[in-house]
């Protein structure tokens, strides 16, 4: 029975996009027994998925999760992370290894050259790529999410607006140069006019809040600001049963992507290029393109490094042509 570990420490949306990896190894190496290993944050992600065998936390002592992962002597290592602590992992295990290239050095020619050697393909499907040697095919299934039932969030829970469908919007995101401003928020929820959900962790409730304040202003109330309310698993519920989902480049976009939900994907200092747009689902990119300083970075920054902010103030929303059929 071939003992296998995956690693994937972060974040929310990487580590969902590992999912057909797993899936596939679990369904196509017979007897395969998959343990993966990510931060003890991110244990809500996959704790449920099926696939998996036994999971190691990385806690702050990486001397520990070392000792405890030589126990299980394992067979094969898969690095989806390659950076300094996987590397290190790796060596101390002393297994046969396949490790993701990251692509760092044709990423920083897009940031600072804007010279784009990028391959046009899908991070999932690269990530795929490492695991081709051990005769591990994609099936195309795309994503997987998956939640225990107390995690369903009650339709009763929402304002009786939003009962009968309803919009999902993601307002949140890791750095700030990811996200609209409040009022550009504001005006594509216009644009939509339909009952809209905004979801987000606690740091996104004074936008959330400021974005149904200056909706109830203009007599529209279509949102329900659900920022900080509910768990991410929570939160997972709400997009799955949405009926369209708009959101920025974040964990929740990738987890629409996997209840295959048609997706507004919102992008500003990022760019769809890095190859982490929405995975085999319908879905629109708002960009604005053809910006030089875009992207200014592969992660993102607090404020927009030359002030003006132009990669999300001049995204156009003409293309968003919402009905009450869309619900």
């Amino acid at each position: 029975m071939p003992k296998i570990l995956i690693i994937r420490f972060s974040s929310i949306g990487d580590i969902v996009l590992t999912t057909p990896v797993v899936r596939n190894i679990k369904k196509q190496i017979p007897g395969a027994e998959l343990h993966y290993c990510t931060k003890s944050k991110f244990k809500s992600v996959l704790e449920h998925n099926p696939y998996i065998d036994k999971f190691h936390f990385l806690e702050d002592d990486l001397s520990d999760l070392i000792s405890r992962l030589k126990k299980e002597n394992f067979d094969t290592v898969i690095d989806l992370h390659r950076n300094l602590r996987s590397f290190i992992i790796k060596t101390s295990l002393n297994k046969k290894s396949y490790t993701f290239d990251k692509l760092n050095f044709k990423k920083w020619l897009l940031v600072n050259l804007k010279i784009n050697k990028l391959p046009k393909i899908h991070i999932v499907d690269r990530y795929m790529k490492v695991v081709e040697k051990l005769a591990v095919k994609n099936d195309n299934e795309g994503l997987d999410y998956f939640m225990n039932e107390k995690d369903m969030v009650n339709l009763s829970d929402f304002p009786e607006t939003h009962r009968n469908g309803y919009i999902a919007f993601a307002i949140g995101a890791q750095h700030n140069t990811k996200k609209l401003p409040k009022e550009r928020i504001v005006e594509l929820c216009k644009k939509i006019n339909l009952p809209i959900i905004l979801l987000g962790d606690h740091n996104d409730k004074i936008a959330g809040d400021y974005v149904e304040q200056k909706l109830k202003e203009n007599n529209k109330n279509i949102i329900f600001n659900a920022c900080g309310k509910y768990s991410l698993n929570q939160s997972a519920s709400i997009v799955k049963e949405a009926t369209k989902v708009f959101s920025h480049d974040t964990g929740l976009m990738h987890i629409a992507s996997a209840f295959k939900k048609e997706i507004y994907s919102i992008w500003g200092n990022t760019v769809p290029e890095f190859g982490m747009y929405p995975y085999q689902t319908k879905y629109h990119i708002l960009e604005r393109a053809n910006l030089k300083c875009r992207p200014c970075s592969k992660i993102g920054y607090p404020k927009c490094p030359l002030i003006h902010f132009k990669c999300m103030n001049e995204i156009s929303f003409d293309s968003i042509d919402l009905k009450q059929k869309s619900l």
